[in-house]
């Protein structure tokens, strides 16, 4: 498999982030806006030959992991429904068709198999385009059971809180914070690309996972480009005078530095509005993608940005999808069979289009949550947990596998903290530089995209 070169510290790409860095100390003290005006500039390198993107698909309120990764061996299967009681998948047709088979089985004779409503996942896992991360999360270093206890060892700031271990997944930092690993990936990756406006897509509106030290989010909507209103969505007031005499008034030079650089930002923005505009209207994509799905409506729409890779001067690219309903206290039978379905059949139709596209060996497409939930039923649904189940697809991943270590089925187990509250075996720093290194950035460069990875024996769990 052919991997784009590594990115060195004396590289193109860490050229211009260090620039970047200098001239926006500048600025610092006479106008804060203007720090992240300079990171949208343009950089002319072409640092690489070939193209790949990760999307990041974000399941909002935290994913129960039990109903989503099922234990299928009748010991396993019996193990966790003494405990999960009245929210149990019957073993049936529905969860046998999605057994999952392994190039390596698991120890002791265990099996999974995926939630009804995830068929077409489980098709991608056994011919190999799909792996299975097993019991991963937030940690700020590998972390025991008693050292959680004790708490005797850094621990992810306010556990179980949604707001700041969404945060936390997507930056390695609490609620509050001005940077994620996705973006910070953007910013070394940058100057590959014929306009850095394209780096990091977001499709679900503004997420900090998206958000570098200098790379700025570009966001759409599933429906295409947003419209600078008055200028690229319809004229202004029907006339295309005044149309015209409102573009110059945004975008007119000034005397002044910091009127420059917001026309810089309308210029860019009209500019980006027409290109993207542009190439969502000329993917005509065959794969056929689910409607009233709103994932798949995100997903259709990176997939004709992707398509469109070439005129935009696309290298490398990192995109942010996301659908909620995740927080499932109750209602859980109803409601999560109809997330899964949803989740399944939008993610199976983008890997379709990544084939038919000829890119499904250079697109990687993964999935993250706030967190899992309790193994244990609160009656009618789960509560706020910790480590969770995780799918990676692609045809440059190695399918058809595990990573990482099948959890204890217990109630204040081995490897949770009480109530089948998962402590993760695998953390998300390893989950993100894996992938990292997968796109292109080097190991020195990881460490600043992902903090507390040095804290970590095992870098890269190999999956891509």
């Amino acid at each position: 498999m052919r991997h784009f070169p590594k990115i060195e510290p004396d590289n193109a790409s860490r050229r211009v982030f260090l620039q970047r860095a200098s001239a926006l100390s500048l600025l610092r003290g006479a106008a804060p806006f203007g720090l992240s005006l300079l990171g949208m500039a343009e950089a002319a390198a072409q640092s690489a030959g070939d193209y790949k993107a990760l999307v990041c698909v974000f399941l909002y309120g935290g994913n129960d992991y039990a109903n989503t990764v099922v234990p299928y061996d009748q010991a396993s299967y019996d193990q966790q429904y003494a405990l999960r009681g009245n929210l149990r998948i019957p073993r049936d047709e529905n969860l046998t068709r999605n057994l999952l088979n392994p190039a390596t089985a698991l120890p002791g004779g265990r099996q999974y198999a995926l939630a009804p409503g995830l068929d077409p996942l489980a098709g991608l896992f056994n011919t190999g385009k799909m792996a299975l991360l097993l019991n991963a999360g937030t940690l700020v270093q590998p972390t025991t059971v008693a050292q959680y206890k004790a708490r005797s060892v850094p621990l992810p700031p306010k556990l179980f809180s949604h707001n700041d271990q969404q945060s936390y997944w997507q930056s390695s930092s609490p609620e509050g914070a001005t940077s994620g690993w996705g973006g910070r990936m953007g910013d070394l990756l940058a100057s590959g690309n014929g306009n850095a406006t394209f780096t990091c897509i977001g499709a679900s509106g503004n997420a900090v996972y998206l958000a570098g030290r200098e790379a700025v989010q570009y966001q759409v909507t599933p429906s295409g480009a947003i419209a600078v209103r008055g200028i690229t969505s319809s004229r202004l007031f029907g006339s295309a005078a005044a149309s015209a005499t409102l573009e110059a008034l945004m975008t007119g030079p000034s005397a002044q530095q910091l009127e420059n650089e917001y026309a810089r930002v309308c210029q860019r923005s009209i500019s980006a509005n027409a290109q993207i505009a542009a190439v969502t209207a000329a993917a005509n994509l065959a794969t056929t993608f689910p409607a009233n799905n709103g994932l798949a409506s995100q997903l259709k729409v990176v997939a004709q940005i992707i398509a469109g890779r070439g005129t935009l001067g696309a290298r490398r690219q990192v995109f942010f999808v996301s659908m909620g309903g995740f927080d499932t206290h109750d209602g859980l039978l109803s409601s999560h069979p109809r997330l899964m379905a949803s989740l399944g059949s939008a993610l199976s139709a983008f890997h379709d289009a990544t084939v038919e596209l000829g890119v499904d060996r250079q697109v990687t497409t993964f999935t993250a949550s706030d967190f899992g939930r309790t193994l244990v039923s609160n009656n009618d649904g789960s509560d706020h947990g910790w480590g969770s189940m995780h799918f990676v697809l692609g045809g440059a991943v190695k399918g058809a596998a595990y990573y990482g270590d099948a959890p204890e089925i217990a109630n204040g187990g081995a490897n949770d903290v009480g109530q089948g509250r998962l402590l993760p075996g695998l953390s998300v720093d390893q989950y993100g530089a894996t992938l990292a290194s997968w796109l292109g950035v080097s190991a020195s460069d990881q460490d600043m995209v992902l903090p507390n990875l040095r804290n970590f024996g095992t870098r890269n769990l190999g999956f891509v």
